[in-house]
């Protein structure tokens, strides 16, 4: 049988180009969020199935790669069910590992405390353009901070990152499922129906109000609540400063310390960030994750015309683990979404020394070899990335090829000393 050369649908091979510009955005991410002082962790890759299946996944949990039993834990004739087969699932994301990390080894982590971490994850998608089956995360949190120092902290590191990876334009949408349910609740809907108005309500941008309307009274929802609730947003498209607007409608709807909090995230980062990105507040942004209970973010970009990442608070997943929630708050960059912007925008990764490369003919005698070598060794310690290679017989073919690569340089060794 012939082997396949292709790759799993879904998941790809990863060529040099590619690899550099993930190498060089890897370490940009790990140096900024360094310097706000994140500090980075590992989980492994894969996850006992009851955790991946809490019920705070949202949709991922369909999506599972699961694992089967091994050994005499695998009785294919028994089982009843899938669960009788798989006990063990890929991760889809990093922040149910994180959870149980930090559930796991709390006593010894100081508090607050602020994790990087960046992997891979599965989910069994269906794969388009900037998303597959296997794909890298990058996520920073802070657990143990409830202020909202954690979300105007979480903000600048991710947005300070993509500046000095030369984006520009881009938005951080904001919102807060607290804001959410007050608004549900000021239109008259239902508490146990919330959920069912906000999948369509984030489907707004997709659809627009129309569509949001018309899936609402498809549900049933009652006339004057649907009213109601598209007539505050299409307000809120015209009013000067749309959060005043919707606090000032919601009242004492709302609690208090929800509105003066999230105007200080606001105004916190207004007041120190670039002119590279702007902070949008978005009374449509819901997030699919069950488990936010408070602020929720995303990162919009032109370029991409969808979301390139986000997050938000979700204070009451530690207690799953342990039966004592710890305020938690995450921020995560689409890292294979960026990688992608980049490659499409010819991106070029700077270069920290001259690329030279060292072209030996072959045949050329040891004492002479080791000199070469030894040359080249003492350029690298000087901060030259110098490649050796034996020199091909198209040469012309070879230099342009190591040219695509950005070698800018060139240096031909010979058996003897070429006739002039």
């Amino acid at each position: 049988m012939t082997l396949s050369k292709k790759p799993v649908t879904g998941m790809k091979d990863i060529l040099p180009e590619e690899m550099e510009i993930r190498d060089y955005v890897i370490r940009i991410i790990k140096e900024t969020y360094g310097k706000f002082g994140f500090t980075s962790i590992e989980t492994p890759c894969v996850e006992n199935l009851a955790n991946l299946n809490c019920k705070a996944g949202g949709e991922n949990e369909k999506l599972i790669f699961k694992i089967l039993k091994r050994g005499e834990k695998l009785r294919l004739a028994e089982a009843q069910s899938e669960d009788d087969l798989a006990d063990g699932g890929l991760r889809y994301d990093l922040t149910v590992p994180l959870v149980r990390y930090y559930s796991n080894h709390a006593s010894e982590l100081p508090s607050p405390f602020k994790a990087l971490q960046m992997g891979n994850v599965w989910r069994a998608d269906r794969p388009q353009r900037g998303r597959y089956r296997q794909f890298m995360q990058c996520d920073i949190d802070i657990l143990g901070e409830a202020s909202n120092l954690a979300e105007i902290e979480l903000i600048l590191a991710t947005t300070t990152t993509l500046g000095k990876l030369g984006f520009r334009d881009f938005q951080i949408r904001i919102n807060d499922r607290r804001i959410l349910k007050a608004t549900a609740a000021h239109c008259g809907f239902a508490e146990e129906d919330y959920d069912m108005v906000f999948i369509a309500l984030d489907k707004m941008d997709k659809i627009g109000a129309a569509g949001v309307e018309e899936e609402l009274r498809e549900a049933g929802f009652a006339g004057d609540a649907i009213d109601r609730f598209l007539a505050l947003f299409e307000e809120m498209k015209t009013a000067e400063e749309p959060v005043r607007c919707l606090f000032d409608r919601l009242g004492d709807g709302l609690d208090g310390e929800v509105k003066e909090g999230f105007l200080e995230i606001l105004k916190s980062v207004e007041a120190v960030k670039g002119d590279f990105f702007s902070l949008v507040f978005d009374p449509t942004l819901v997030r699919g994750m069950s488990y936010y209970t408070g602020t929720i973010f995303e990162i919009a970009m032109p370029q991409f015309g969808g979301s390139c990442g986000g997050g938000g608070r979700y204070d009451g997943m530690v207690g799953r683990f342990t039966g004592h929630d710890v305020p938690a708050c995450g921020f995560s960059i689409g890292f294979e979404r960026i990688i992608l912007l980049l490659m499409e925008s010819g991106f070029k990764v700077p270069a920290s020394g001259g690329k030279c490369a060292y072209l030996i003919e072959k045949g050329i005698d040891g004492e002479r070899l080791a000199g070469i070598m030894a040359e080249a060794q003492a350029r690298r310690e000087t901060g030259d990335q110098v490649l050796t290679a034996r020199m091909n017989k198209n040469k012309k073919f070879q230099k342009e090829q190591l040219a695509a690569q950005g070698y800018e340089e060139f240096r031909e060794f010979y058996r003897e000393p070429l006739k002039v």
